[in-house]
């Protein structure tokens, strides 16, 4: 998390039992609430596989006395997704419930390797068609190529914003974790035209960025990109591919085009709650 250190006042706890490390819980602050670390994609306590559930709840229980100690109004405490679970657990969130209230819900979109892939049948269509098209995948591909040529370029256009992660902070990302950050470019005649940036967790492959130039949207080059990335993770024994969010400031409250699209590539739907404890 040292990336983006300047953008968050770190508090992050170790818990012990018996002089022992037994569990995490990154966090930072803001305004006098501690927050399950919001620099994080997923959150809340980190325990160990082999962890009770009264354990569990002494462990939340000193997370909050200790917040209380130190004068914070409330905790805000994210429930780690399902798909990233070593093993299926749902303790935590049973006693985030009792101890705090629900604050809000996102929605994952994933894709459940472990059930059969829904891809729409318009999609697979147009990407056995394309095979003839001639794109060729890098793997491990120049972030550099696809910041400056693509990502940028297209958020700035669409959305008028940047990146969560600038050029310099992902390739140091990238760099310190090479095999868990891997950059995929798709190009035709050496142009590039769409890239995805996959970020690995255990048996959880998941898309970060992904986005296509206007010549790339008009040959589906980032559809391809997303069904061969599916096909060959799917090959390599994963068991997810997550697409992300399609949470959005709508009056539905989420973005309908995009949660179509990606459930269009064969994602479900997965949850990740947040809880605010007061604790005053």
């Amino acid at each position: 998390m040292e990336y983006h250190k300047d953008r968050f006042e770190d508090h992050s706890l170790i818990l012990f039992k018996k002089d022992k490390p037994i569990a995490l819980f990154p966090a930072n602050v803001r305004e006098n609430i501690l927050y399950s670390h919001q620099g994080l994609t997923f959150g809340s306590l980190v325990l160990p596989k082999n962890i009770n559930a009264h354990e569990v709840y002494q462990l939340l229980d000193l997370v909050i006395e200790y917040a209380k100690n130190q004068g914070f109004k409330e905790i805000i405490a994210k429930a780690i997704p399902a798909i990233y679970y070593g093993k299926q657990t749902d303790e935590l969130l049973y006693f985030l419930t009792i101890k705090g209230t629900l604050q809000s819900r996102n929605l994952v979109l994933a894709i459940d390797y472990n059930e059969e892939i829904k891809l729409h049948k318009t999609k697979r269509k147009h990407y056995e068609k394309n095979h003839a098209i001639g794109f060729e995948i890098e793997e491990k591909g120049s972030l550099s190529e696809f910041w400056n040529k693509v990502l940028q370029p297209k958020l700035d256009e669409k959305y008028n914003a940047k990146p969560v992660h600038s050029l310099e902070e992902i390739t140091k990302l990238e760099a310190a974790f090479p095999s868990k950050i891997i950059q995929y470019n798709i190009k035709l005649d050496g142009e590039i035209l769409a890239g995805i940036t996959i970020f690995k967790h255990n048996k959880v492959v998941k898309s970060q960025y992904g986005a296509n130039t206007q010549k790339g949207a008009s040959l589906r080059a980032l559809e391809y990109l997303f069904i061969h990335l599916i096909e060959k993770f799917k090959q390599e024994g994963m068991h997810y591919f997550s697409m992300g969010t399609v949470d959005a400031a709508t009056k539905e409250g989420f973005n309908p085009g995009l949660l179509k699209q990606k459930e269009e590539l064969g994602c479900v739907c997965f949850t990740q709650d947040i809880f605010k404890i007061s604790l005053t």
